[in-house]
């Protein structure tokens, strides 16, 4: 079903449920997904179902991904989207088992809306612009073009700003406050560090603070050689979580900020 959200989000055109002509597999104003027997990809045209039972699994999710430019970035920060490929090529049966999950674990992870979403396509013959289903088809496919697109910009913003500290027998990243500052200055760290495989190394993180003018200080997948309640009551720490893993200081002094780290390490 994310197939067409995909199309349908950049192009704003009707979806038909039907078996394509051989008029429509020639025709690349017609993007025929799923169904068809060939994947052709300059005339808009994404079916994996012709590739060899050994093939690697790959969806026409993936096809309609690759064509749009975002397939690596889907597969590395979509957490789902190998699953999918998976489940679409191989079957519940087989996916459980890549999973190492039983098959009954598979049932007990559907949604009911995407249960009602998906029945309500499969019974539409022809869905327009405008249409309430339509329309959130649509929403699926921007949203998640929007955060691929956005998260590979975050990615590059910390590549290009990013500090690494190294303290001991691991790493803080310090990102340093920019101008203008982005609207959460700590989204994709996280993964970022996936990205450049340096997340276990890192402990914690330090970002500038968006609702004022020092920083945050937080552990890293929750390294317990963090606890911020230790700096809890020094003068320029305004916030403390009483859990112990993040801190707000009004300090924008490097000096500081590596002292209030040595004095927060467990």
């Amino acid at each position: 079903m994310r197939k067409p959200c995909l199309l349908a989000a950049v192009h704003r055109v009707p979806i038909v449920r039907r078996e394509p002509t051989a008029a429509d597999l020639a025709d690349p104003s017609i993007a025929v997904v799923d169904v068809g027997g060939e994947h052709v990809p300059e005339r808009h045209n994404f079916d994996h179902h012709q590739f060899p039972a050994d093939h690697p699994p790959v969806c026409a999710l993936s096809l309609v991904l690759q064509h749009l430019g975002v397939y690596e970035d889907a597969r590395q920060f979509c957490d789902w989207l190998e699953p999918a490929e998976w489940f679409d090529t191989r079957g519940p049966n087989v996916t459980a088992k890549w999973l190492g999950v039983d098959r009954s674990t598979m049932n007990k992870l559907s949604s009911p809306i995407d249960v009602t979403v998906l029945r309500r396509f499969a019974k539409a013959k022809r869905l327009e612009p405008d249409e309430p289903l339509w329309e959130i088809l649509s929403y699926i496919g921007a949203d998640l073009l929007e955060f691929l697109r956005d998260l590979r910009t975050r990615l590059d913003f910390v590549a290009q700003h990013a500090e690494m500290w190294r303290v001991d027998d691991h790493d803080i990243l310090f990102l340093p406050r920019t101008e203008p500052i982005p609207d959460d200055p700590s989204a994709g760290i996280g993964r970022y560090l996936e990205s450049i495989g340096r997340s276990s190394n890192v402990a914690a993180l330090i970002y500038p603070d968006r609702r004022g003018s020092g920083y945050g200080l937080s552990r890293h997948n929750d390294d317990p050689r963090y606890d911020f309640t230790r700096i809890e009551k020094e003068t320029d720490v305004h916030f403390a979580h009483a859990r112990g893993f993040v801190a707000k200081t009004s300090t924008a002094e490097i000096s500081r900020l590596k002292q209030l780290l040595s004095l927060a390490r467990v």
